[in-house]
This record gives structure tokens, sequence and C-alpha cells, in this order.
């Protein structure tokens, strides 16, 4: 048989001689291994959680915090746990990952916060409204579905992305970029809403120095010399690479400190800027910024259902339900002017008054009550069972979904009872911070002003002054259900002052409320009106339980409300007994002229007594001196007249608002029409009151060309004719002059009317032209009169006091 091939045998070579390896080496490099590891990832987890600090400052406890601890811990670790797994496939699994802690603090957020309804719509409603609500969300934020969303998601990326960059690409520097953003974004939400974030931002920069400290692995074995192995040449060329880079580095970042260092540092005092303030907050519709409108409306509708309340109070209590708080009256309407945030459950509380404060727990369902305003006592402190937008300033609620049939909420308030034996001597606030409330529009009724000025005559303290305004209202008018709705001026003046049997001083507690405060506003008391219905406990509210009051402010009290309405089967008395407006100051014109008395002729004084030839003034120079007294007087009377006339032209002409300049040439017309005695009427439109202008023009016109021109009646050369004027001559050129060239007084007719029906589209060139056809009709009326009519037109006082 043949042999096979011979085996060659290879004894394996010594090793080199050597340190003998201890025992669990490889394990000991194992777990070393993985202690230089872990810093990095820890640093991530840090820096994550440390945004949700600096963000849950505004927010109400400490939930949104331990949510984005979670989710800085989850995604660090889903990052570490697939690390062996492809790059592509690591965003999928860690969104996947984020999905679940997002689902599941969703869940705690809508538990802990309460909300009504299933968890799909809240989810879906969290996604589409998160960042909004988060900015428009009141101070302090409750954590709910809607303004944790999108902290969360931000804090769960920005681990991700820190850990991929850090760990896999190894850029830790790089990779503590997402981090720092979103901590910068967290300081920006926050903005000026908290204090310093001072020692999250010491925390922050310690564990990015840790972090990068820990990650240099410089020691290492096989890393001590990354030029180990290179050729001479190439180790030296890679050297002087790495010197230079490190030098320009280092370069950059001393210019950059340098540069930005300084423009830091004068930031520091600094307020940081709002974001909340480029955000619109929910508002209401325009049907909720004036309720007060709706009060006539309701008062035809008495049995109207609105609510259902169920009510929790100390027994034998009545309570006031608000709907609104008006503060903003600028002469035509009374409005909300509120700025709401969205709330979560608790509200914030307010200063609370020197009064006792009782609880008051209300679970109200909706019935017939449209609009976004919700009903509660004041002043809410909770409120379950619906989202809510609140405004501090008034104490109001709205539901920025708008309110609906059947909706449930329960709310509970801190009503408070002012302490009535401080109002006696209780001052009222004043300054910019209650400006608002204190603000007296123009064109305030000359009747309005007179009345405020009698009520507080006799009464020095506020609290005395809105007692008697309180009081004068009670005793003097009528509640009736079917008054017309209206608070503007002219409505306010009707209700006020006008007849009794032509529809005036009747009214709902529309105007009540509203004459109550526009009276306080003018006697220096800073008054607001409130919307809001009458519960008298368990039950309906219907529409016959809605009403108006108005509310003073007293420093160290608090907002008191007061009850102008009458008291029920009261006789109301006539207001023309206790308020007799005194007369317009006369002007200076109307002030009877001083008459020189005669005086008694001076007894008979011997010659012998006086000094020879002084024989004093003889009786016809003292006579020439009193004339020439008396005719000084007189002109410099006339001529003050005309001085106040062409001033009063003036101002009404060229000052005020292009509106206002209108008003006031159209005045400039109708004193002319006084003036010759062809007033016209209140009840007059403009339209009507042009054609009036042109007719007395027309016939100034044709009076003065009958007189100069037309023989008397008894004339044989006058023509023939059939009618004879007053004066008992024949006929004018026209005997019914009703349309003559001259300025286009319906074109000023027409520009009243656009002030009127349209506030604030007059420009100053409308002003303009209105100016020059007023001083043109003016000027051709006066050259129409004859002329000692004439002469006597601009020293005429009637302008100077007659009233619009």
């Amino acid at each position: 048989m043949g042999r096979g091939p011979p085996v060659v045998t290879t004894q394996a070579r010594p090793a080199a001689p050597g340190p003998a390896a201890p025992p669990g080496d490889g394990r000991g490099a194992t777990v070393r291994r993985g202690l230089r590891a872990v810093p990095v990832p820890v640093t991530l987890v840090v820096l994550t959680a440390l945004a949700g600090v600096v963000l849950g400052r505004v927010y109400a406890d400490d939930l949104l915090t331990r949510l984005m601890l979670g989710a800085a811990v989850g995604s660090v670790l889903v990052s570490v746990a697939a690390r062996r797994l492809p790059s592509w496939l690591v965003a999928p699994v860690s969104v996947a990952a984020m999905a679940g802690w997002t689902a599941f603090s969703l869940h705690l957020a809508a538990r802990h916060a309460d909300l009504p309804g299933g968890f799909g719509p809240i989810v879906a409603d969290a996604a589409r409204n998160g960042i909004p609500r988060l900015l428009t969300a009141m101070i302090p934020v409750e954590p709910a579905p809607d303004t944790v969303l999108v902290p969360l998601v931000a804090a769960w990326l920005a681990g991700l992305t820190g850990a991929e960059v850090a760990l896999r690409a190894g850029r830790t520097l790089l990779g503590f970029l997402p981090p720092a953003l979103l901590y910068a974004g967290a300081l920006y939400v926050v903005g000026p809403n908290a204090d310093p974030a001072t020692w999250p931002s010491v925390a922050f920069a310690g564990a990015v120095a840790l972090g990068l400290a820990a990650s240099d692995r410089r020691g290492a074995p096989g890393t001590a010399d990354p030029t180990a192995g290179l050729a001479p040449a190439v180790r030296a060329a890679v050297r002087a690479r790495l010197m230079a880079g490190t030098a320009i580095g280092l370069a950059v970042v001393v210019g950059l400190a340098a540069l930005l260092g300084p423009l830091l540092a004068a930031r520091v005092d600094d307020r940081p800027v709002d974001p909340r303030r480029y955000v619109e907050p929910p508002r209401v519709e325009s049907l909720d910024e004036n309720p007060l409108i709706r009060i006539s409306g309701w008062a035809l509708n008495p049995e109207q259902k609105l609510l259902d309340v169920t009510t929790r109070a100390p027994a034998g209590t009545e309570s006031r339900i608000r709907l609104a708080v008006l503060s903003d009256y600028d002469g035509v309407t009374w409005r909300v002017g509120a700025t709401y945030r969205n709330a979560g459950r608790i509200l914030p509380a307010t200063a609370p008054g020197v009064g006792p404060v009782e609880t008051v727990r209300q679970e109200i369902t909706v019935a017939d009550l449209t609009g976004r305003l919700l009903p509660a006592v004041a002043t809410p402190r909770e409120v379950t069972g619906a989202r809510v937008a609140y405004d501090p300033a008034t104490g109001t609620l709205i539901r920025p979904e708008g309110l609906s049939p059947g909706l449930r909420y329960t709310v509970t308030s801190a009503r408070e009872r002012p302490d009535a034996n401080l109002l006696a001597t209780a001052d009222v606030p004043a300054g910019a911070e209650v400006a608002r409330v204190l603000r007296v529009a123009d064109g305030t009724p000359e009747p309005l002003r007179k009345l405020a000025g009698q009520l507080a005559e006799d009464n020095g303290a506020p609290y005395a002054r809105a007692a008697a305004i309180e009081q004068f209202l009670a005793e003097h008018y009528r509640v009736v259900a079917d008054a017309p709705s209206g608070h503007a001026y002219p409505n306010l003046n009707f209700f006020l002052f006008g007849p009794r049997g032509g529809g005036g001083q009747r009214g709902t507690s529309e105007q009540f409320a509203a004459a109550f405060a526009v009276l306080g506003r003018l006697t220096g008391l800073p008054t607001r009106v409130v919307v809001g219905f009458e519960s008298r406990g368990d039950g309906p509210v219907r529409a016959a339980d809605a009403f108006a009051w108005p509310e003073v402010l007293f420093s160290g009290v608090g907002w008191v409300p007061f009850d102008p309405l009458p008291r029920p089967d009261t006789e109301p008395r006539p207001v023309e007994e206790d308020f007799r407006p005194t007369p317009d100051d006369p002007p200076p014109s109307e002030v009877p002229e001083p008459t020189v008395e005669p005086t008694a002729t001076p007894p008979a004084v011997a010659a012998a007594d006086r000094p020879g030839g002084d024989r004093g003034l003889s009786t016809p120079v003292l006579v020439a001196v009193a004339v020439a007294g008396l005719l000084l007087l007189l002109g410099a009377a006339l001529a003050t007249l005309a001085g106040m006339r062409r001033a009063q032209a003036r101002a009404r002409r060229e000052r005020g608002d292009p509106g206002e300049r209108i008003a006031g040439a159209w005045r400039e017309v109708t004193d002319a029409l006084r003036l010759t005695g062809r007033p016209v009427g209140g009840d007059l439109a403009a339209t009507e009151v042009a054609r009036h202008a042109r007719r007395a023009l027309a016939d100034a016109r044709a009076t003065t060309t009958t007189d100069r021109t037309t023989p008397p009646t008894g004339d044989p050369t006058a023509p023939p004719t059939g009618e004879t004027d007053h004066a008992g001559y024949g006929p004018a050129v026209a005997t019914a002059p009703t349309m003559v060239d001259g300025p286009d007084v319906d074109e000023l007719a027409v520009l009243l009317n656009q002030v009127a029906f349209a506030p604030g589209s007059a420009t100053p060139a409308h002003a303009d032209r209105a100016s020059a056809l007023a001083e043109q009709y003016v000027a051709a009326l006066r050259a129409a009169r004859p002329r000692w009519r004439r002469l006597l037109w601009s020293v005429h006082p009637g302008p100077l006091r007659w009233r619009p």
C-alpha cells in the first residue's frame, strides 16, 4: 500500500515574555469600557431633564417635569440599547417608543386635569391646538394633554438626536447641541413669567463640562497617540495639522467670546421677551362683547330657560351669577374689553378683600343660553367639566368652543362679602391702574354733568356719592320690560330727562346700571357694569332673572355692587321736583351794562368859601365824559362780542378731529338760520335742514331785491300783480323762491350724515370742504340781509349761548 504524504507538524513559537494577565482581566476590561461609556448618556439625560425643570416653573405642579424626565431617560436608553442595530433602524424604534410614552403621559395629564370626554378626542384636540394653547395658557399652566404634548415630543426628539450624534458618531460636543437648543427654547417660552433660572443654567453648564471631560479617551489603551505606527514624515504632517486646527478653533472661540461677551453681559438685566404677545388669545364674539344689549330681549321673553343650577352654599343666601363685566365705555357702547387666557381646572387666586369669604359650589347645565361667556358666581376658583379661558382682572370665564345645550360644568367660587362698616370712610383709588374705570368719554350731555354735580355737591365721601346716585335713580324712574335697548349718551339723556309721557324716565336694568356708572364716573367714582342672573338656589334660571347692576371700586374693600332699581310697588317721583338745572352762565354780552345814575347837584357854595378861579368841572363836561365812557364801554363790548364770535366760528371749523369739525361747520349753518329768524327743529333730518337752508337764502335774496327795486303798490307804473308781500310792495322776482344758486348745503348734509352713520370715515379733506361750504353759506346769507342787520350780525350774542 502506498503511504500518504508525510504529516508536517509545526511547533508553535513560544510567546514573548510579558506580564501575566491577572485572573478575570477580560471581564474587568469590559467593565471599564462600560463605565467609560456611561457619562455621555447620563449627561444627555441630565441636560434634557433640565429643560423640563426650567419649563416646569410656569406650570401649576411638577407633573410636566416628571414626564419630561421620563422622555429624556427613555429616548437615551433606546439609543444605547440599539447601538448594534443599523442606524436606519434606530429612529423608527425610538419613535414607536416615543408614541407609547406620549400616550401614557397624555392619559396621566387628562386624569390629572379631570377632562371630560373620550381619550381619542382629547388627544386629537391636543395635537391640533398644542402650540397655541401652550402660548395662550394662563400662568401657572395646568398640566393637561394640550399643554404637555409639545414639550414631551420636543424632549424625546432632543434626547434621540443627541444620543445618536454623541454615541454612534462619536461627536460628543455636537451631540450636546439638541438638548442645548431645547433648554434655550424652554427659557424663551417661560420668558418674564418666572424668576431667573440661575441654578438650572449653572447645572447645565457644569453637566456639559463634566460630559466633555469624561468623554476624553486619550488615556484608553491603543489611543494614546493617534499618529502611532505612521511614517515619521506623515506623523509630523498630521501633528502639524492637528496643532493648526486646535489653534484656529481656540482663536475662533476667543474671538466669539470677545465679541459676544459684552453684548450678552449688557442684556443680563433686560426683561425677556414674552412669546405670548405674538399669539392672539381667545376672543369673544361681538354679541358677547356687549351682552348689555341682550337685557331687553330677555325681558320680552321672561319664561325662556337659560340655565339649570344646583347650588351648595350657606342656607338663605342669594347668589348673583355673573355673565360678563363691562369696564370700557366710549359714549356709545359698554364693552367687556377682557384678555382671556386658557386656564386649567384650578384658576389663579387674586388678592382677597377684607370682608368674609363664602365658598359657593354650583353645578350649572346650559339650556338656551348662547355665546361663549360662561356664567359663574364671583370669584371662580375651580372649574371642572369644561375647558375655559379666564380673565383675572374681571373674574369672568369663557368657553372658547362656545356654549351648547346640555353642557354641564361645576364651578367653585370664593364669594366675598364687603365689610359694610368700612364703606362709610373708604376712599376710592386713583391713577393709571384704574384709569380704565374712571374714563369719561367725550360728548357727555350737559344735563348729565349738572345732575352729577348736584348729587355730589352735598356728598363728599365716595360712598355717600354712590348712595346718593343709587337713591336718586330708585326714586325717580320706573322699570318696564318693553323699553328699547340702548345706553349711548343720547339714550341715557332721554332716559334721565325725557318727558314721562313720551317714553322718558323709564327703562330696563340696562339703562339704570349704565346711568349709575356714567354718573358715578362724572363724580370721580371708578365704576363698571355687570351683566348676570339672580339665582335663588336650585332650579332653572330664566330670562326674567337676567339683569344688570353697577359696581364701585373702594380702596381696601374691593368692588361693591349697588342696586339702583326702584323698590316694588313704589311710584316714582317726577325728576323736576329734585333736579332743577341752573341756567347757563350768560356770555359777557348779556351781563347788564353799568348804568350811570344821575347824581344830585351839589349844594351851592358861596364864592367867598372857594379860592378864586377854582370852580371845578362844569356840568356839560361831566355829561360829555359820561357819554364818552358809555360809548367806550359799548364799543369794547361790541368788539369783544365780535372777537368771541369769530373765535367760536374758527374753533368749530378748525379744532378737533374731522368729524367734530364737520359738526361744527353744520352748527355755523344752523346758527345762521336762527339769526335770520328761520330756526330749524330738532326733529328734522340733515337733508330736510339743507332744503330749509336753501329756501331761507332764496327768501332773503328775494326780499332784498324787492326792497331795492319794487315800487309801492299805489304806483301806477307798477306791473299788475295778484299778491303783495307783507310790506305792501309788489311781488318779489320769484313768489316761491325755493332754489337759488349758492353754496351746496346738500353736500354739507351728506358729510354730516357720513359722520353720524360711519364714524371715523371722515378725512381732513372732508372737514376742509365742510368748513368752506359753511363759510360760503353764512357769508351769502349775511349778504342777503339788510344793511343795518348785517351790522348787527357779527355782534349778536345768541350763538355764544345757544345749545345744539
